[in-house]
């Protein structure tokens, strides 16, 4: 069929990059094939595989399309088709006679990144605000990272991805952007191809993006903050640390040079599992190219030490000195940069009291009644769970299948596909995809808010997020001005009152520019802190107060300098393995899951071992193993792979439960006890034993 035009939107997924996209509209109003926009400066007309075939997702046999409710036993999977306006008077009947008999906290909106579109994502908090509903503390993705990033440069904010074309060195730390973030790997190359740059890879094995680096440094699981100290420790030792640039710009001291002393190569060899000579080499290759670019990922942080572990290596440029060159510097995310007035989405003024805040990783405590986790307040009584799938991507999934099966906790689903929640709920509601609504994102990864337009009419009786929240607030009687706007004037008054101008004015470019200047994301005028200096001794309480978070712990435990911190979940006897959930290339969480290209690439769930440790275990390639702790035990196939340190185990990806033998997915393993300083989980912290499954 031939094409009927081409339309510029944009990818919705959780991902940095959140690249531009020109989509093939087809005669018959379906959709073709899915580039990169090669006029937009990140995206380069490069996109992932799986958004490239984005068709079989918005055309999927299985896609929800009507509304539904159960009528077998919970996770049976049965259901029957309703109405829409039957399926919403159950809905609102259900959380009014929660809210009467329990209190409005007794109902716990749930979402996170299944769409990251501010219109459809943040608009479940103006429902959430206006009944004084229990709120969501956002705790299980970036929490841990931005943490320990905002400790030593004050702002949540650092250089232009596309400076790397003009870096000497490339360090790509603790993240598998072949995996998750294709676009760096464009500016990366583009930077040896041009200059000669030296790509060096951080991680815990051996990455589709380690083999493609100049030099790929595998370390254990949880000593990234070894690694950096000793990397100071030669630099200062080495006469190639920056002393100039750290008095002007940095509270570096005496005291913290002294600190380092003890970090030797040597004692970082022993704890990060490298030869000496490969940190020497590393830190020789940092000291004479201080135009060095460090991009910081979030995968090294999902341990129980990431936030110090994050600061640690966010040390290492500070030292060289990287900032003030030209492709030099660091970057983690630039979502302090936004600055968006949400409060007509989110309907910040609509809440009458304070709301109880719960941890969303701490899903499975709460709906099992655990007091502490509950904020000793009312037990949750009915959930509506918007484009996530938490009875998968949560920790300590026993004690979550345990709460969602519970007779007495209604919980209505909206989302696009029977996922493994959508079969634990009562109602299923068909949502739809980014191609059928209205709203606008923003780049983690990059400088630039983007529009996405509805360019397609969504199947069946889908329904946008934004309309979901529209109707429900009429049934529950829930007030604000947003509930009576349309998608697209939400987003026009958004933007005015953000300063960015109308919508009319920003769809004729597409987007919306926020780069900071040149020497801002450089802080080349200071730090953003008070005294403009990048922190080596962070100040976690001032950290505390740049996003209004919750201390999990005393902060006085925590590390007074850039260190390694001993609290990673170890390993002993009965558990001797350390296991990583790492994200697999073809799926994004749980999203494209479904989809035939991606299925093919990952037909089943895995797990890499050391041919030493296989040997060891009796386990031969194809084996199937389990993997067991004291939260629950998981099945999976063995395969052998010597790009990693021995007692390491990765499982890559979050497959549907039902496609593991036993029923019982990966983060079954996971704790969900909140992580310092400030929460969030350690998912790729655990310590396992492993024997071959019967």
């Amino acid at each position: 069929m031939s094409v009927a035009r081409i339309e510029r939107t944009v990818c919705p997924h959780d991902c940095p990059s959140t690249c531009a996209l020109d989509v093939e509209i087809l005669e018959d109003g379906t959709m073709g094939r899915v580039r990169g926009a090669k006029d937009d400066p990140y995206t380069a007309g490069v996109i992932c595989e799986k958004v490239a075939r984005y068709a079989e997702r918005t055309h999927h046999p299985d896609r929800l399309l009507y509304p539904l409710k159960r009528v077998g036993a919970k996770g049976e999977g049965k259901f029957e088709r309703i109405s829409w306006d039957e399926a919403l008077d159950i809905v609102a009947e259900k959380f009014l006679a929660a809210e009467e008999d329990f209190g409005a906290e007794s109902v716990w909106p749930y979402y996170y990144a299944g769409t990251m579109g501010y219109v459809m994502r943040d608009g479940i908090d103006r429902l959430r605000n206006a009944k004084n509903y229990s709120r969501q503390y956002g705790t299980i993705c970036s929490m841990i990272s931005w943490a320990g990033y905002v400790a030593g440069t004050g702002r949540l904010q650092g250089v232009n991805p596309e400076e790397m074309a003009q870096s000497d060195v490339i360090v790509i730390w603790g993240t598998n952007p072949v995996h998750t973030q294709v676009n760096v790997m464009t500016h990366a190359m583009k930077a040896r191809k041009e200059r000669g740059a030296k790509i060096v890879v951080v991680d815990i094995y051996r990455t589709a993006t380690m083999q493609q680096a100049d030099m790929g440094v595998l370390l254990k699981p949880g000593t990234d903050g070894a690694l950096a100290c000793a990397l100071m420790h030669i630099l200062l030792r080495d006469g190639k640390a920056d002393r100039e640039f750290m008095s002007k710009y940095t509270d570096f001291s005496s005291e913290f040079e002294s600190h380092l002393e003890s970090w030797t190569p040597e004692r970082a060899a022993d704890i990060t599992g490298l030869d000496v000579a490969q940190i020497e080499e590393l830190a020789a290759l940092l000291g004479n190219n201080p135009r060095a670019f460090f991009r910081l990922g979030y995968g090294f942080t999902r341990q129980r030490n990431g936030a110090t572990a994050m600061h640690a290596a966010l040390c290492v440029p500070a030292m060289l000195g990287a900032w003030q060159y030209d492709g030099g510097g660091a970057f983690h995310s630039n979502s302090g940069t936004w600055g968006i007035d949400k409060s007509l989405i989110t309907g910040s003024d609509l809440a009458t009291k304070p709301q109880r805040l719960l941890d969303m990783c701490e899903l499975g405590p709460i709906l099992t009644g655990d007091q502490k986790a509950l904020k000793n307040g009312p037990p949750v009584k009915a959930m509506l769970i918007q484009n996530c799938n938490p009875a998968v991507v949560t920790p300590d999934q026993e004690l979550v299948r345990q709460g969602f099966k519970r007779d007495d906790l209604f919980v209505v689903v909206h989302e696009q596909f029977m996922t493994d929640t959508a079969e634990l709920a009562d109602i299923v509601l068909p949502a739809t995809m980014f191609t059928e609504h209205e709203d606008f994102y923003t780049r983690g990864g990059h400088t630039r808010i983007l529009y996405g337009p509805k360019i397609q009419e969504g199947p069946g009786e889908t329904r946008s997020n934004h309309w979901l929240f529209k109707d429900l607030a009429k049934r529950l009687n829930a007030k604000g001005a947003a509930f009576e706007m349309e998608d697209r004037e939400l987003i026009d008054e958004t933007f005015q009152k953000s300063g960015f101008g109308s919508l009319n004015e920003v769809a004729e470019e597409g987007y919306i520019e926020r780069a900071d200047s040149v020497a801002d994301a450089h802080y080349r005028d200071g730090f953003a802190w008070d005294d403009g200096r990048f922190k080596f001794a962070p100040d976690w309480p001032a950290t505390q107060e740049r996003k209004a978070v919750e201390f999990v712990c005393d902060p006085a435990i925590l590390p007074k300098f850039a260190d390694h911190w001993e609290t990673i979940e170890a390993c002993d006897e009965v558990h001797p393995f350390r296991l990583a959930t790492s994200p697999a290339r073809a799926f994004l969480n749980t999203s494209f899951t479904e989809t035939p290209g991606s299925q093919k690439r990952h037909p089943e769930p895995t797990v890499f071992v050391h041919p030493d440790d296989a040997v060891a275990l009796n386990i031969n390639e194809d084996d199937y193993v389990t993997v067991g702790n004291k939260r629950g035990e998981v099945i999976l196939k063995a395969k052998i792979f010597d790009g990693m340190q021995r007692g390491v185990m990765i499982a890559e990806s979050l497959f549907k439960n039902k496609a593991h033998k036993g029923g019982k997915g990966i983060n079954t393993l996971i704790g969900s006890d909140p992580v310092p300083p400030f929460g969030g989980a350690a998912f790729h912290d655990c310590a396992v034993w492993v024997k071959p499954h019967p």
